[in-house]
């Protein structure tokens, strides 16, 4: 009976501690578990919005869970520039900015915001899957972000409250929101216009009050931002193509392993193909929006506007690092023909 005893007392031994060592290792899965926060501006219908919440659906598939995205939306937790200063400071994991904002802080992706750069949208698609278009994206790192994906955010073009643009001498004396952007700024100028830069979440306000006489984006911008309600002529004069781009922060990333890397890299890649076909659907159900609730669509002859804002790639020619760029982009939409 004694060695009987012991053995049921050993034996219920054996059994405490594997189950409180289950429930260590239970804990320890727990606490591996990572969760990326990812805040941006745009409407929680906006296209590259639903591009993100695709991309956070793979990630969390892919990584069994280990791996997640919470995504805030509409400005939550600030504006671009300051999601951007988050990231740099490792308070915020990653952030949706556009390209024209992030040339403050990567002087190469300045190139991103010059007017008539990419001649079509499969030009654009091309650089953003290619070598280049991953170059840029890294080029970053040693400002502390890294890119990790373009979205498309289609072409920008003027829209404006009491006059028509048709021409580029329509917008002389307007004054036009920009985004913090020296480019923006500059091609707004070329064609004659006051440049006015202002946040995205005070323009409605603006355009209200007067304090700019329009403004420029694309059509599901225009439509989920509501600025057809002051702003009744849209000009498809298409001047840029400014994508948005997805970042991370480099201290977030460094706290990833390789395989964590691995599988939100894979992902985002993934919802970037995605969010194009949900993009090109955006965009005509926008312009049929607008339309319908009273806005004038006009589609412009663009050479006036293509000659008058040469300059502003021409201003890029004393940076050889930077005209090299230009010639690499333009250069992929040689290869296509």
């Amino acid at each position: 009976m004694r060695c009987s005893s012991n053995f049921f007392l050993h034996l219920l031994a054996s059994l405490l501690f594997l189950l409180l060592v289950g429930n260590f290792s239970s804990c320890e899965a727990i606490a591996e578990k990572k969760t990326l926060r990812l805040a941006h501006g745009l409407d929680n219908k906006h296209p590259v919005h639903l591009g993100m919440e695709y991309m956070a659906g793979l990630l969390a598939e892919k990584s069994d869970g280990q791996l997640t995205i919470d995504i805030y939306p509409s400005g939550q937790l600030g504006g671009e520039r300051q999601c951007l200063e988050l990231l740099q400071i490792g308070s915020l994991a990653m952030t949706k900015v556009s390209g024209a904002v992030l040339e403050n802080f990567s002087p190469e992706a300045k190139v991103l915001s010059l007017p008539y750069l990419f001649k079509s949208k499969e030009h654009a698609y091309t650089f953003y899957d290619s070598d280049l278009g991953r170059r840029l994206l890294t080029g970053s790192e040693k400002f502390r972000l890294r890119g990790l994906v373009y979205f498309d955010a289609g072409f920008r073009s003027f829209y404006t409250k009491d006059k028509q643009v048709v021409t580029p001498e329509d917008l002389k004396g307007q004054k036009i929101r920009v985004q913090q952007s020296a480019t923006a700024i500059a091609l707004v100028k070329a064609l004659g216009g006051a440049p006015t830069p202002i946040s995205y979440g005070e323009l409605y306000t603006g355009l209200q009050q007067g304090v700019v006489d329009g403004a420029e984006n694309n059509p599901p911008s225009f439509y989920t931002s509501r600025h057809y309600e002051v702003c009744k002529f849209y000009t498809l004069n298409e001047h840029t193509s400014v994508p948005d781009v997805l970042m991370i922060g480099t201290d977030a990333w460094n706290r990833l392993t390789e395989q964590e890397r691995k599988w939100l890299q894979e992902a985002a890649d993934e919802a970037s193909i995605h969010q194009r076909k949900l993009w090109q659907a955006a965009e005509a159900e926008a312009l049929t929006a607008v339309e319908a609730a009273g806005v004038t669509i006009l589609r412009p002859d663009k050479s006036a506007f293509i000659e008058q804002t040469k300059t502003v790639q021409e201003s890029y020619g004393a940076d050889p690092e930077l005209q090299t760029l230009i010639q690499e982009i333009l250069a992929l939409h040689q290869d296509e023909k």
